[in-house]
């Protein structure tokens, strides 16, 4: 019997949808053992650790503290560069083994807003210097790679410039390095400056929490490979040597040190207890971009390093681990064939329209339990987070969730870059320094195209969504409910947060025009 062109576009529909299926289901899975991997052994680590850093202080004083280097990157934060500075200078660490490293790549104003900040912190007696380079060589990993030969301290402090760490970072960090020569990393939690700004950034810091609070934790107490976040942590010098350097062939420059690091036997320590807010995009374009960044440099890390990961003699839970750990953002082309290939399945291919509904509620039960797992973890995350106000904060995971159905666009997008092989080049995200009109005055984003495809995949959503309760299979409409939701919403909220940029830049150009006219009428 001839198979038909549509018959085999079907029949390969179908075993994409299926994969998609399968993926998720295992990702979704894997929550549950990161949750479990928490709640095994928080109790017990997070009192060793307290207890340790007791003992340290015990035994050492201030003088016996090593130097250490701290390291910003920067690159056009001229909303941020000065209170990241006054933040670094203002930590708790004696000033003689304290130096600071300002990595400047900037092209805009942010160098000269940086220069005379550190001058002024210089003549304060703080050991600072800045390092400024035109070439922006493999990018953050080529500013880190160079000021690193010429850093004074064996251990290296980093942070972003939308970072803002406590005064007793380095107090509750160095001591884990001291204490233990194979430790060649400590990474700190992430906290949220603007946590309240708005729906966008309460729903990013509980996907933020959940990252942190339990899979960094899960990883690191259950001794599987975990990351540094390219921020918020301490590097061993000697540790990143050991690791091969820093290398700038992917957007994910952290990822990939951190497990060329481990698999040349150094360990990476999660410190749950040391917080350090952080300012989140309140602009989904720029969350968008941010997202695209991490999930096409995952892939890319992936591609570059899971084949020494399986030639490495580890146990096969680690290679597990990791694979799902460096592929996670895989889960987002999955939802978007699995949202693409619903309708014209139900509508045409035979098996799947005329299944029996015990066959729709068994894999109903299956994607259930895995399309839940990430809100449990998330649940479960601002439990146990330490923060109060959790109960409250949770009512906003709905938005969480149409968030991250909503970027499934744009970061399948990512993944396919990344697997074609294109290196692509770091895009910045904008952050305001808690001015919101600065940010948006200074740093303009382009026009987002992308808006244009998830709207045409919102409404396709629609479609399949009808089609579905007119054939009453009621089992898989609440997932294309969300698939409509998610990618209108984001949508909406790119071309929404676009025109308001825009309308934000004209009034602020308009005022700089107006403010030169009244000086130059003045000065004649």
């Amino acid at each position: 019997m001839t198979l038909s062109v549509s018959d085999f576009l079907l029949d390969l529909m179908f075993v994409v949808y299926v994969i998609a299926g399968v993926g998720l289901v295992i990702y979704g899975f894997s929550c549950y053992y990161s949750i479990y991997l928490f709640l095994k052994n928080s109790r017990k680590t997070r009192l060793g650790d307290r207890k340790a850093i007791l003992q340290f202080y015990r035994e050492h004083s201030m003088d016996d503290l090593p130097v250490v280097t701290t390291q910003l990157p920067v690159f056009n934060e001229a909303n941020c560069v000065e209170r990241l500075l006054d933040a670094v200078c203002a930590i708790d660490y004696p000033k003689n083994k304290h130096e600071i490293q300002v990595l400047d790549d900037s092209t805009d104003e942010c160098y000269e807003v940086a220069k005379k900040k550190v001058e002024e912190l210089a003549a304060k007696g703080y050991d600072i210097k800045l390092i400024h380079r035109t070439n922006r060589a493999e990018f953050k990993a080529g500013a880190l790679k160079e000021a690193m030969a010429i850093a004074k301290g064996d251990f290296l402090a980093i942070f972003d410039a939308d970072f803002v760490p406590e005064k007793d970072f380095l107090l509750k960090t160095i001591p884990y390095l001291v204490m233990d020569e194979n430790v060649g990393l400590v990474q700190g939690r992430w906290g949220h400056l603007n946590r309240t700004e708005s729906g966008l950034t309460l729903a990013q810091s509980i996907g933020i929490d959940g990252h942190f609070v339990i899979e960094q934790s899960a990883r690191s107490w259950g001794k599987l490979f975990m990351n540094f976040n390219g921020t918020a942590g301490v590097w061993r010098k000697q540790a990143i040597y050991g690791g091969g350097g820093w290398e700038g062939d992917t957007l994910t420059e952290d990822m990939d040190l951190s497990y060329r690091s481990q698999l040349s036997g150094w360990r990476m320590k999660f410190v749950f207890d040391v917080i350090v807010p952080a300012e989140l995009p309140n602009d989904i374009n720029a969350f968008k971009a941010q997202q695209f960044r991490w999930a096409k440099g995952s892939i890319q890390t992936a591609i570059k390093i899971l084949p020494r990961v399986f030639k490495a003699k580890l146990p096969l839970r680690i290679k597990i681990g990791s694979l799902l750990h460096m592929t996670h953002y895989s889960i987002h082309p999955c939802m978007l064939f699995t949202a693409l290939c619903a309708w014209p399945l139900l509508a045409f291919f035979e098996p799947v329209a005329h299944l029996p509904t015990w066959a729709y509620s068994v894999g109903f039960t299956f994607i259930f339990l895995a399309a839940i797992a990430p809100s449990v973890l998330y649940f479960v995350a601002q439990r146990c987070s330490g923060y109060t106000g959790w109960k409250i904060r949770l009512l906003s995971l709905p938005i969480l969730m149409a968030l991250g159905v909503g970027i499934a666009v744009s970061n399948s997008r990512a993944v396919f870059s990344a697997v074609t092989g294109r290196k692509g080049s770091f895009v910045r995200t904008p952050k305001s320094g808690g001015s919101k009109k600065k940010a948006k005055s200074h740093y303009a984003q382009k026009f987002p195209w992308m808006a244009l495809m998830e709207l045409i995949v919102g409404v396709y959503c629609i479609f399949g969504l009808l089609e579905y309760i007119g054939a009453q299979k009621f089992i898989i409409g609440p997932f294309l409910a969300l698939y409509s939701i998610g990618f209108l919403s984001v949508s909406v909220l790119s071309f929404m947060h676009y025109i308001n940029n825009l309308s934000e830049m004209h009034q602020s150009r308009k005022a700089a025009r107006l403010a030169a006219k009244e000086e130059a009428q003045s000065a004649a």
